[in-house]
């Protein structure tokens, strides 16, 4: 069955491979300047994972848990007010938005397909993102 198969070339799986990524990046730079930010703490604490990136760029923490609330509607926290502005800022319209249901045999086969790729990212970042 086609639908067994994993298309490999296309870009929306092929940007999933962040090993592959990683290496082209670490010929430019150490790994010393690279800080991977985890979009799952971005959600659930994003004060924290953005004192991680003040911290990595040497910068004072001015960004803390007061300035974001928790949008219901999107199911992300939000900033309460953007930087020169008097209305909160949320993620785009690609976000928080209602995924389709997708046949679990099939992430099966992607988490499988995956597998491999991201043990090497953990392995070259030193940290497991836990996205088996």
């Amino acid at each position: 069955r086609s639908s067994d198969l994993i298309d490999t070339s296309w870009s929306a799986i092929q940007i999933g491979i962040y090993a592959k990524h990683l290496d082209n990046w670490l010929q430019y730079f150490p790994m010393s300047q690279i800080l991977f930010v985890s979009g799952e703490r971005l959600i659930t604490d994003p004060a924290g994972e953005l004192g991680r990136v003040q911290d990595f760029l040497g910068l004072k923490r001015i960004i803390t848990d007061k300035h974001f609330y928790f949008n219901q509607t999107k199911g992300f926290p939000c900033l309460k007010k953007a930087e020169g502005s008097s209305k909160p800022h949320c993620l785009g319209k690609t976000k928080g938005r209602t995924h389709p249901n997708i046949d679990p045999e099939v992430v099966k086969r992607l988490r499988e397909f995956y597998r491999p790729f991201n043990l090497k990212f953990y392995q070259m970042t030193g940290h497991n993102f836990g996205w088996d």
